[in-house]
């Protein structure tokens, strides 16, 4: 059992928790071989001074896919969120040793699907190269757990996520209105072969790096809801 009580208990009400030695070392470096195989043309590849970034990553280097996907990460998929949950977005993103790039406090509240269709309830709506992202009723985003791996040891010196625990219970929540009163902010520490799993609701940021270490990781999101037949998840993978 690699999922206790104490996480599934703490995922609920603090909408995230951290679990280490998911990867072994060799797993990782596996892993970052195979990306560094990858062709780096496509326009779903975003390269700049501050971030290197992959875009429909398990659909772009479908190699990747089981090395992902090993026997730790399948248990804690099924143990945390049980069986009838599927891929719907992966992007992996590397931030290098010397990056300045910022992230204020925010909420995910879009998803990535196939095209641009007038729904009710949709919206707004983005389009970057062809990849369309909406923001659906967030019904659908409550459902939705996100699994961070980390593919360095990340900690506050190289943009490790700071959450507000709990944010993600009140629905859409403003980064504006937060009561620094009443709300603490907590770091999320993890080590290189460990993951971070949270709800996308939760307020989260990160810092630039001051440390000269990269940090790369890759960002899958999970859900359990069909969408309406106008419309597919982009990435949809069970």
């Amino acid at each position: 059992m690699i999922v206790s009580e104490k996480n599934k208990i703490d995922l609920l009400e603090n909408g995230f928790i951290t679990l280490n030695n998911i990867y072994s070392g060799e797993e990782v470096e596996q892993i970052l071989f195979t990306i560094d195989q990858a062709d780096k043309t496509k326009e779903t590849f975003r390269k700049s001074t501050d971030l290197f970034a992959i875009r429909q990553f398990l659909k772009e280097i479908p190699d990747t896919i089981n090395l992902v996907f090993n026997n730790n990460l399948n248990k804690v998929v099924n143990q945390l969120f049980g069986d009838n949950y599927f891929v719907v977005k992966s992007i992996y993103f590397d931030k290098p040793a010397t990056s300045n790039w910022y992230v204020s406090y925010h909420q995910d509240l879009t998803i990535s699907v196939d095209r641009k269709v007038e729904l009710d309830n949709y919206g707004p709506w983005t389009t970057k190269q062809n990849q369309f992202a909406v923001q659906p009723p967030i019904d659908i985003m409550e459902n939705i757990y996100t699994i961070r791996i980390h593919l360095d040891d990340t900690d506050e010196n190289n943009g490790a996520l700071r959450v507000i625990p709990k944010s993600h219970a009140k629905k859409i929540y403003r980064p504006e209105t937060i009561n620094r009163n009443t709300e603490k902010e907590e770091m999320c520490c993890v080590s290189k072969g460990g993951i971070l799993i949270m709800k996308p609701l939760i307020l989260h940021s990160s810092s630039r790096t001051t440390n000269n270490k990269r940090r790369r990781v890759i960002h899958i999101e999970f859900s359990n809801q069909e969408l309406p037949a106008a419309i597919k998840w982009a990435e949809r993978l069970n």
